[in-house]
Parts: C-alpha cells; sequence; structure tokens
C-alpha cells in the first residue's frame, strides 16, 4: 500500500540523513494520519492517498509560482525539490493523446455537442483515467474539444 511505502521511505530518509526527503515525507504522513482521523479509518486506500499527495503538489506549485513571483528563488527551488518527491509517488500520468482518446470516448457516450455539456463529459473523463492525469490537463483538452 502507498501508505506504507511512505513510511518507508520516510525511516529510510531519516536514516540517510536526507532532510528535503524526511520532512517532506514527515508532513506528507502527518497529512495522510489527519485524513484517517477525520474519516475515522484504520487504513487509507491508495486512491484517499493519491488524492492527499495532488493536494500537497497543489499546494508547493501554488508556493512555485508565488515564490517566483516574489523574486525569492531559493525558496522555489526548495519548494519544486519536495514536489518532485510528491509526484514520485503517483501513477504514471497519462499522455494527452490518451486523455484525448478517453474524452472522444466520453463524449461519445453521453452524446455531448456543445460547452454548456463540459461539466458533464469532465465528470466522465475523470472518472476512467482514474487520477492518471491531471485535471488541468483533462478541463483543457475537454474545453477545446467541445469548443470545436
Amino acid at each position: 500500500m502507498l501508505e506504507e511505502q511512505i513510511g518507508k521511505d520516510y525511516i529510510e530518509a531519516m536514516k540517510s540523513k536526507d532532510g528535503v526527503r524526511s520532512s517532506t515525507l514527515s508532513f506528507l504522513r502527518a497529512q495522510l494520519k489527519n485524513v484517517k482521523i477525520d474519516q475515522r479509518l484504520e487504513k487509507l486506500s491508495d486512491a484517499d492517498a493519491i488524492a492527499v499527495i495532488k493536494k500537497q503538489i497543489k499546494q508547493r506549485q501554488d508556493s512555485i509560482s508565488q515564490y517566483e513571483q516574489g523574486g525569492r528563488q531559493d525558496l522555489a527551488e526548495k519548494e519544486k525539490k519536495e514536489l518532485d518527491i510528491l509526484k514520485s509517488y503517483l501513477p504514471q500520468e497519462m499522455s494527452a493523446e490518451q486523455v484525448s482518446a478517453v474524452i472522444e470516448t466520453v463524449i461519445q457516450e453521453v452524446g455531448a455537442k456543445s460547452v454548456k455539456e463540459m461539466g458533464i463529459v469532465m465528470k466522465g473523463v475523470l472518472a476512467k483515467v482514474g487520477g492518471q492525469a491531471d485535471s488541468k490537463l483533462v478541463s483543457e483538452l475537454v474545453k477545446k474539444r467541445l469548443t470545436t
């Protein structure tokens, strides 16, 4: 399970004195534990763990852009390192071509004709790709496809 792997990697990072990796995984473990407490779960499913990781990735991406705008390249670099560590726990992402193929399938299944039906298409596509595609990319591709 993903949660167990993160725990093992955290211990390994502590033993090897990898400061950035151990602090990133420590914070991630705390977030996973918070979700377990909130939902009163004994163990998290991989899907729940991936949702937490994606949330952390989004926060890092926002921080990077803010630090770069503020001229704090040192902090942006630290966030980028943490971002790479977090991304290593996500499943392999689908390519834009693969996502486009799923979008075509869903559009045909639901019979979508215009941008007004974007929500229905998005829901179907995100259900099929199951966290293997960036939702921002999916949104852009669906919108592009429905406007043509």
